[in-house]
């Protein structure tokens, strides 16, 4: 059973549907018990970075998710649920992440490009990696504003290139995974990426 953490914000009915496509048999997480239920997680996420953190005290899963990493349980963080993984941001004002990956989030600053970045890019590999091993040069979509900064470079399995800014597309470590773009939206490319995190074995 694949959960959803809903913390009431999000794109969720996207990945519903994307995970419908695949068969795959999924629920929302909306409390600790249903993570008990579930043997992979995604954390989705659209909006902004500190009202996320907020919404998530408030609903008392922060605790959860960080147990369920902790016990090991494949982990996708997509988009704004990317960025909860990391230390910290200055989305509307300072606010503490997750802390699962080391790392800031920070507004993309090239003013010789439209901000936010909306649209298809081409993912860039560092190196090989099981969610993308069937996959060569795909192009993925991205709807952000910021970006992760001062990241260790071995965790960085992916980026795009957006005006003069290198921006990282994913992120692995262990058993977690983050996308900043979002692969249930991507095209059957982002449906691959999608089935292998749901293959995946450890």
């Amino acid at each position: 059973m694949i959960g959803i953490i809903d913390y009431g914000a999000g794109n969720l009915k996207s990945v519903q549907n994307a995970l419908t496509r695949l068969h795959a048999s999924h629920m929302l997480c909306e409390n600790k018990e249903d993570f008990k239920l579930c043997d992979r997680l995604i954390l989705p996420g659209v909006g902004a970075f500190a009202d996320c953190m907020e919404q998530l005290r408030k609903r008392e899963l922060i605790a959860p998710i960080q147990a369920a990493i902790a016990a090991k349980v494949p982990f996708l963080g997509i988009c704004l649920g990317m960025q909860l993984l990391f230390e910290s941001s200055d989305e509307i004002r300072h606010c503490e992440g997750l802390g699962i990956f080391k790392g800031h989030i920070k507004r993309m600053e090239d003013t010789s490009v439209k901000i936010p970045h909306i649209g298809w890019n081409e993912l860039v590999f560092t190196k090989e990696n099981s969610l993308f091993q069937t996959l060569k040069h795909p192009y993925v979509y991205y709807v952000h504003s910021y970006y992760a900064t001062s990241y260790e470079e071995h965790e960085l399995i992916a980026y795009s290139i957006y005006g003069n800014m290198k921006v990282p597309g994913v992120f692995h470590k262990d058993h977690v995974w983050a996308c900043q773009f979002h692969p249930e939206k991507s095209g059957e490319e982002g449906l691959m990426m999608l089935k292998n995190f749901l293959a995946f074995e450890g």
